[in-house]
């Protein structure tokens, strides 16, 4: 996964304009700004923050980056174990009502300059690889999608994925329960293709396996839930390279934690790592690397960490804020 693209945070208040039913439990949701102003650009993979009226905040995948520039849309599957993100998206918004967004922000962005891309999605993850998928189509470029579901009432946009050649749909109850074959996806493709996968867990564990011999150059992956538990061992101090502050990071507090009760206005969102608006330069330490963003390569470099999540491997860290 390549490090997130530059995105404003600066937050915006967009009006809900017009809610879609895409699939059983999956609806499709289009915000503009109340004057219709043209959005800040966004591309495929790109996905926004949504702030709840309760106070939470959700991060949701743009389902399209070349359409209209006055609108975003964003697709958000309904969790029967929602703790009021999904459950309020479905049962109490409205058309016309007011949401606060931030970003678009993007860690997991498109080489659209592959010889060949394959494009596997599971679930609602379709709603960033059919964004890819139409930027794909829009270059002329060579892909394959594959989609897979539990059932094909759970499929969203199907009726437009069962015309497009490119599309290649999987339904584990027409396949007697068995799920996608994705070393057989993987062990099919042209030389030099690149791979991107959303989906649920069980998924990418099995996507993660099938690509482990390829080049992580080509190998891209978004997680909707955090790959880790935060590290919160703590014992360790932090320091601000651009202030000389310090602060101690005890037991059961993460670093954003800490910086956050002593006024330090450090960026987030998630908190669990999984959106990247946390992360910061090291200058000095050792991150022990808990997020679900950076490659094994940009861990092993030590150069750079997210602070919501991520702890230290030593008695200190000096971060470039």
């Amino acid at each position: 996964m390549s490090l997130p693209t530059s995105a404003s945070n600066a937050p915006m208040n967009m009006r809900v304009t017009a809610i879609r039913y895409a699939a059983d439990d999956i609806n499709v949701y289009e915000i503009r700004r109340p004057d219709n102003a043209a959005l800040p650009h966004a591309e495929p993979g790109a996905h926004i923050d949504v702030h709840m009226p309760s106070g939470l905040m959700r991060q949701y995948s743009l389902v399209t980056a070349d359409g209209d520039e006055r609108a975003y849309l964003i697709g958000i599957k309904r969790d029967r174990a929602s703790r009021g993100g999904s459950r309020f998206m479905h049962e109490q918004l409205r058309v016309g009502q007011m949401l606060e967004i931030g970003g678009p922000r993007n860690n997991f962005p498109l080489c659209e300059t592959a010889s060949h891309t394959v494009l596997i999605a599971g679930g609602i993850g379709i709603t960033p690889i059919w964004c890819m998928a139409q930027r794909l189509m829009r270059l002329n470029r060579s892909f394959e999608l594959h989609y897979a579901c539990r059932e094909r009432r759970e499929a969203a946009f199907l009726d437009t994925f069962s015309a497009l050649p490119q599309a290649h749909l999987h339904f584990d109850c027409e396949n007697d329960g068995r799920v996608l074959d994705i070393s057989s996806v993987v062990g099919n493709a042209p030389d030099g293709s690149h791979f991107y996968c959303c989906g649920p867990q069980g998924m990418l564990a099995g996507y993660e396996a099938a690509t482990a011999s390829i080049d992580e150059e080509r190998v891209h992956i978004e997680y909707f839930a955090p790959r880790a538990v935060a590290a919160c061992d703590g014992g360790y101090v932090v320091q601000l390279h651009r202030t000389g502050q310090q602060f101690e990071v005890p037991p059961g507090k993460t670093i954003l934690q800490v910086l956050r009760e002593g006024g330090v206005a450090a960026p987030y969102s998630c908190e669990e790592g999984i959106c990247g608006a946390c992360q910061v330069d090291v200058i000095e330490g050792t991150p022990d690397h808990r997020d679900s963003v950076l490659t094994e390569r940009e861990r092993a470099s030590g150069e750079t960490m997210m602070i919501c999540c991520s702890g230290v491997l030593g008695e200190r860290v000096v971060i470039d804020f």
